[in-house]
């Protein structure tokens, strides 16, 4: 099929939900669909990071598809521009991540699936969100946890038919996670020190847990507690409010294709959510239907995992694959973790678990189900 995906994230950008949509539509790809991708033109980034290798290295995807930067003068009327694009490409599906994009999709007449990541928000998210409800024509909504989907369901009622809403969790590309070295090799390659470690990857947004992380570093002095990830201001605050504590290090960003070495250097890999979890955009609180992409990626890492005990996230996890931790209780992560290093039978029967459980959440499985039927 020829698909058009529209999405409003900038590229390249660190932002999570910019290496959500490229993974998204890289898949999509790997499948063999003629792809193109129409996003915001980003006059911040130089011409050279918009060249596909660097793209592939930035995002860790390598099977080539196109991008369209669109200059729009804001960004409503880029919602309007991209589907005005979109049409004139004449594609057999719309995909699109922008509520409006969907809702203008389906009344120039394109059949039209809506990937979506919260509840709608403010007071013209709503209005979207009803208005896509309501439009007759050919479309399908895609969810990345259940919760979400519940929360629709309770907010707007369950107005589609069972067909047209598909439940799918972010993913990961198993491949870059095969062979990977064992922790003290990957270390050494990455010349880290030679100490029982604990990684963390991602941003360093606010109810990412980072005072956990930095609390447990104090109290537990003979582990190296890493943190892989962060722009540069939230690096730099860390750091200063780290101090002189020597087994703590922030790599500030790392590319993606080089993350998967970083997680393999971890004896434990941890996910220190608050109860409430700030995004990339700025504001709000996705605690309720968080689906992160490393939650995918530590498990097809082949490391033990601890993560805050937060609802959504035993959607994917469980006693089996983690350890889960109260998210406002240092002493009960300082004992959790104590305890996988004293027992390393246990962590790698978790290690072993991750793993295999990884195997049903790659990018390309969850692309054929989105699409499975569709159009009809």
């Amino acid at each position: 099929m020829k698909i058009v995906c529209i999405s409003a994230s900038k590229v390249p950008t660190d932002a999570a939900n910019s290496i959500q949509a490229m993974k998204a539509a890289h898949a999509l790809a790997k499948l063999g669909h003629e792809v193109t991708l129409i996003v915001p033109e980003n006059p911040e980034a130089p011409a050279a990071s918009k060249d596909w290798r660097s793209l592939s290295a930035f995002y860790g995807i390598s099977t080539q598809f196109k991008i369209e930067w669109l200059i729009s003068p804001s960004r409503r009327l880029f919602f309007l521009a991209a589907v005005r694009r979109a049409k004139s490409l004449k594609p057999d599906l719309l995909y699109a991540w922008p509520l409006p994009s969907a809702v203008l999709g389906l009344l120039h007449g394109l059949p039209t699936i809506l990937e979506m990541h919260d509840l709608p928000t403010g007071h013209i998210g709503p209005f979207w969100f009803r208005y896509f409800r309501d439009l007759a024509g050919c479309k399908r909504i895609t969810v990345i946890t259940t919760a979400l989907k519940k929360g629709l369901d309770e907010r707007y009622g369950d107005a589609f038919r069972a067909r047209d809403v598909i439940l799918a969790p972010n993913g990961v590309e198993l491949e870059r996670f095969e062979n990977l070295p064992k922790p003290p090799a990957a270390r050494r390659l990455l010349a880290l020190q030679d100490a029982p470690t604990v990684v963390c990857t991602g941003h360093l947004y606010s109810g990412r847990g980072v005072d956990l992380f930095i609390d447990l570093a104090k109290r537990m002095r003979g582990v190296h507690f890493l943190w892989a990830g962060g722009r540069p201001d939230d690096v730099a605050n860390w750091k200063s409010r780290a101090g002189a504590i020597p087994n703590v290090t922030f790599t500030g960003f790392v590319v993606n294709d080089h993350l998967p070495l970083y997680q393999a250097a971890a004896d434990v890999l941890m996910m220190p959510y608050g109860r409430e979890i700030g995004i990339s955009s700025g504001g709000g609180n996705s605690a309720l239907v968080s689906s992160p992409m490393k939650m995918f990626e530590y498990l097809a890492s082949g490391r033990a995992i601890i993560v805050s005990d937060l609802p959504v996230f035993h959607e994917v996890l469980n006693e089996n694959n983690a350890v889960f931790c109260p998210p406002d209780k240092i002493t009960a992560w300082q004992g959790a973790l104590q305890a996988l290093f004293d027992n390393p039978a246990r962590r790698n029967e978790l290690a072993r678990q991750a793993r295999a459980d990884a195997q049903q959440y790659s990018w390309i499985e969850r692309a054929r189900r989105i699409l499975d039927g569709f159009p009809a």
